[in-house]
């Protein structure tokens, strides 16, 4: 079976380890990674989704965080700090800087982020084939209203230093309107037998990986049943504060709203969690075919027997 998964960071990266438990070693599946979230550091190309699904797949995440690297240092950091060159707000530990500078090294030397992507996965060997959505640069960005005005930030402050505290207004992919999908993208979502989409932030990582023009349009077209699985639990989400930019796209926090929102252009199936059985109902009359199953996923085969309720969802909605 050839599955391919739309992924962003944390969310995603734990299914895709429950996928890999639920799956046989004669399963393929392709992973297209966000890179909306990308930002440059300390003149660093960073793409945080992109690593958290390979330092998770590949054993080499901090597992109570979810992001970085495990057993890290702050050395660096420290000493940035010294010189007074920030931003502190956002942490790179000494391990993960050498992922981020053997990326820019080897785009400076003229690789695409999918070249450099493979390479860092020969070491990491996370099971799935790593796509970034895209080649091109892509940011998203977030309109808000504070004391400043009105301005638009990148993604990674309005999330990390003001913790989504503020409305978000409008959620802008800046730079997906002219991006390319990368190489493998187009034609694994038409080779492919079931598309997932994980319990990832249906806006800010599925929605921007959705934005890169032929994306959308091939996952719409392909004949692979697509089916998803809620990030929102009982009207609140599982990890994160998916409920602030759902706002922004004019979308309730709600298990229902979220699979209304893809639309059944899009999707196929979707799987809510037990504490919203209630909405299954509501999205079948969309024409969405729906299952509540627990979707938490507190450990490994919890989170495979999610995976293998979306394939078997996959095989009944089958075109």
């Amino acid at each position: 079976m050839r599955i391919v998964a739309l992924a962003g960071g944390i969310g995603g990266a734990r299914f895709l380890r429950g996928l890999l438990a639920a799956v046989g070693p004669q399963d393929e599946i392709t992973v297209i990674g966000n890179t909306g979230d990308d930002i440059h550091l300390y003149g660093l190309k960073v793409c945080p989704d992109l690593d958290t699904v390979m330092y998770t797949l590949g054993g080499g995440i901090h597992e109570e965080q979810g992001w970085g690297r495990t057993d890290e240092t702050w050395s660096i950091k420290a000493e940035m700090k010294e010189y007074g060159v920030g931003p502190e707000w956002f942490g790179l530990g000494d391990r993960d800087f050498a992922t981020h500078l053997v990326r820019s090294q080897m785009l400076t030397a003229g690789y695409s982020l999918s070249q450099v992507t493979e390479a860092l996965c020969v070491r990491w060997k996370p099971g799935v084939r790593l796509l970034p959505m895209s080649d091109d640069r892509v940011e998203t960005h977030v309109r808000i209203t504070d004391e400043q005005g009105t301005r638009a930030i990148h993604f990674q402050e309005y999330w990390v230093r003001l913790h989504a505290a503020v409305d978000a207004e409008a959620i802008i992919p800046v730079g997906a309107d002219t991006a390319k999908p990368a190489p493998g993208v187009l034609e694994a979502l038409a080779a492919a037998d079931v598309i997932l989409f994980p319990p990832s932030n249906p806006v800010v990582s599925i929605g921007t990986i959705l934005a890169v023009p032929g994306i959308r349009e091939a996952v719409a077209a392909a004949p692979a049943p697509v089916v998803g699985l809620s990030p929102i639990i009982g009207g609140a989400p599982v990890r994160g504060m998916a409920d602030k930019v759902l706002a922004a796209v004019g979308a309730e926090a709600t298990a229902e709203a979220v699979a209304l929102n893809y639309g059944s252009a899009l999707i196929d199936g979707w799987l809510v969690d037990t504490a919203d059985q209630a909405s299954v109902a509501a999205v079948e009359a969309a024409g969405i075919a729906c299952r509540a199953v627990p979707l938490l996923m507190t450990d490994v085969e919890a989170t495979a027997e999610m995976a293998r309720a979306a394939l078997a969802l996959a095989e009944q909605v089958r075109k």
